[in-house]
C-alpha cells in the first residue's frame, strides 16, 4: 500500500473514513479482497507470495493499514514480511498499545514501515524509522512512504481533497473518493522528494494513482465505518492501470 488517508473522529455521519492505494509490481500474485478462509472475521486482500495484507478490518472492528518506507539503501530481502504486521495485529487479541510496543521492540526485523492501527474509536501511527507511537486525534492524516503526513506532493494533494471533501459534506460519495485515488497527475520536478531512487523514478511515483512498466496501482480501497458501526468496504482493483473488478462488503461491527 503506498498511499492511505483517513478521516477520523471529526464527521457527523462517520467515525472512519479511508481511502487508500496499493501500488504493487504487476506479476505479484494477490487474491482480491473478502473475508479469509483461514481467518472468516477478517475482511482484506492478501499477497499470495508472502500470504499477508497491507490492509484490512475485522468483524469485530480492529483496524490496520501500513506503507513500506521508502530507503533504496536499506532494503535487506532476508526481513521478515510487513504484511504479517497487518495480519497479527488483526488476527490477535492483543491491545493496540501493547502490540505496537512490542513491534517496536523488533523493530529492525522488518525493513522500513509505516502502520496505522487499532479500532474504529481509537487508532495510532507507528513507523519504525522514528520512535514515537504517536495516538490519532480528530481529523485527516495522510501516509504514504515516508512519515506521517510528510509534505510530499502526492500526500499533501491526497490529504487536501478528502479533508475538504468530507468537511463539505454530510453524506459521503464513494465515487468521489475513488476519483480522488485515481488523480494521475505528476508533481513538479523541483517539488519531489530525494529518496535515492533517481529522478526520473521519482517523477514516476509521485501521482496518487501509479501507472508505470511492470509497476502501479493495483487496488483502490474506500473503507466508511458510520456512527452505527455499519462498516461499507469496496475495493476496485486494476489490471496495469485499467479498471478490472469492484468487490463491496457491507457488515455491522459486533
Amino acid at each position: 500500500m503506498c498511499i492511505i488517508s483517513l478521516h477520523f473522529q471529526d464527521h457527523a455521519q462517520y467515525k472512519l473514513i479511508i481511502a487508500a492505494n496499493r501500488d504493487e509490481f504487476y506479476e505479484r500474485p494477490t487474491k482480491e479482497a473478502g473475508f479469509w478462509d483461514d481467518a472468516p472475521e477478517l475482511l482484506a486482500g492478501r499477497d499470495l507470495e508472502r500470504m499477508g495484507t497491507w490492509l484490512g478490518i475485522t468483524k469485530q472492528g480492529r483496524f490496520a493499514a501500513l506503507t513500506n518506507y521508502r530507503d533504496p539503501t536499506n532494503e535487506h530481502p532476508n526481513k521478515n514480511s510487513r504484511g504479517q504486521i497487518v495480519t497479527s495485529f488483526l488476527t490477535g487479541g492483543t491491545s493496540t498499545t501493547d502490540f505496537l510496543k512490542e513491534l517496536r521492540k523488533r523493530k529492525d526485523d522488518y525493513n522500513g514501515f509505516n502502520i496505522i492501527v487499532g479500532t474504529v474509536d481509537e487508532l495510532y501511527y507507528y513507523g519504525n524509522r522514528q520512535t514515537d507511537i504517536v495516538k490519532l486525534n480528530g481529523g485527516t492524516y495522510t501516509v504514504s512512504n515516508h512519515l506521517l503526513n510528510t509534505p510530499w506532493p502526492k500526500v499533501e494533494k491526497a490529504r487536501t481533497m478528502l479533508q475538504k471533501y468530507v468537511t463539505t459534506h454530510e453524506e459521503i460519495d464513494v465515487d468521489a473518493l475513488f476519483e480522488q485515488l485515481a488523480y494521475r497527475e505528476i508533481a513538479p520536478d523541483e517539488s519531489l522528494p530525494n529518496t535515492g531512487i533517481g529522478m526520473d523514478l521519482e517523477r514516476k511515483l509521485s501521482p496518487i494513482f501509479i501507472k508505470t512498466d511492470g509497476y502501479g496501482t493495483r487496488s483502490s480501497t474506500v473503507l466508511l465505518i458510520n456512527q452505527d458501526n455499519e462498516v461499507t468496504f469496496i475495493e476496485r482493483t486494476y489490471n496495469e492501470g485499467s479498471f478490472k473488478k469492484e468487490n463491496k462488503f457491507t457488515f455491522r461491527i459486533k
